[in-house]
């Protein structure tokens, strides 16, 4: 009888502009010397859940690798959320803000080692309006630079710095927003309000140095004023946490609310213009293999 393990390569060709060739020829290379029966799947952008979970159901794979961004990691999750699996994550997208988080290194060889082979930990999520959120979630600011950011047609550093400037020319007024935890309520002005699993934006930028990925809880990082000297720390990843114009809340169950529509963002996604976030977490939601 057989005893050769069976894992999936989720593959997204488009992701982060880099050409997948490598990466995939690379992971089957490696899985034929560990013996491993490596099934590739690409994803097309229609249907990818369903095909994932029928793979899974017929594989009955131990691993899934995903070779992609924060989206396809999150899509690839929600997707056999209710399978026994871990996931391992090759980086290879625009965002790529769990890899940092995680601290994956840079090279491909050392990212196959980990997925294919190391330790694993049972990774929180958070459900905010009933989506699921890998690591950093915000409304304001940042989730103003990502709408210009996706409406441009510049791509990369050059892109979002570009759009940084474009943000910050056209800076709108600071937002009413009222915070609901079972620390109590809070009313505040705010350039930008966070929704924390993890530490780090997919740029390194640290934002809430307080964020552990499986303690069930996250955090609420409010940031009160924002003005050019402040946003340029945290760009170059000096947050200003001792600052007066920044507050964290560590809890497990939140509502946000404002007074007029902010927009939002989730793990680098655009999502539309919100007044009110129910946010909770999710404990325990995915295995991942880390370092």
């Amino acid at each position: 009888m057989s005893t050769q393990k069976n894992y999936i390569l989720v593959v997204n060709p488009i992701s982060g502009d880099i050409d997948k060739a490598e990466i995939i020829g690379e992971a089957k290379e490696y899985a034929a010397k560990q013996d491993i029966h490596l099934v590739v799947y690409e994803t097309t952008g229609k249907n990818d859940e369903s095909e994932i979970q029928k793979l899974q159901e017929k594989n009955k794979a131990e691993r899934i690798i995903i070779a992609g961004g924060d989206g396809t990691i999150k899509m690839v999750a929600e997707a056999v959320e209710n399978h026994d699996v871990i996931l391992g994550i090759l980086p290879a997208g625009s965002a790529n803000g769990l890899s940092v988080d995680l601290n994956l290194p840079d090279s491909l060889e050392e990212n196959l080692e980990i997925a294919f082979n190391n330790n694993y930990m049972e990774m929180d999520m958070i459900s905010i309006n009933g989506k699921k959120s890998l690591h950093l979630s915000d409304i304001g600011i940042n989730a103003e630079l990502i709408k210009n950011y996706e409406n441009s047609s510049i791509r990369g550093k050059l892109g979002y710095a570009l759009q940084a400037f474009n943000t910050l020319a056209g800076l709108k007024p600071p937002f009413h927003a009222v915070i609901e935890t079972h620390l109590g309520r809070i009313e505040t002005e705010a350039r930008m309000v966070v929704v924390a699993n993890s530490q780090k934006y997919g740029t390194g930028v640290a934002i809430n140095p307080n964020g552990v990925m499986n303690d069930g809880k996250f955090e609420i990082v409010i940031l009160k004023n924002l003005d050019l000297i402040v946003f340029s720390k945290i760009l170059s990843g000096n947050m200003p946490v001792e600052n007066d114009d920044v507050e964290i809340i560590s809890t497990d169950k939140a509502v946000v609310t404002t007074n007029s529509p902010v927009s939002f963002q989730i793990d680098g996604e655009y999502c539309d213009e919100v007044t009110r976030l129910e946010v909770e977490i999710l404990p325990n939601q995915m295995r991942v293999a880390v370092p």
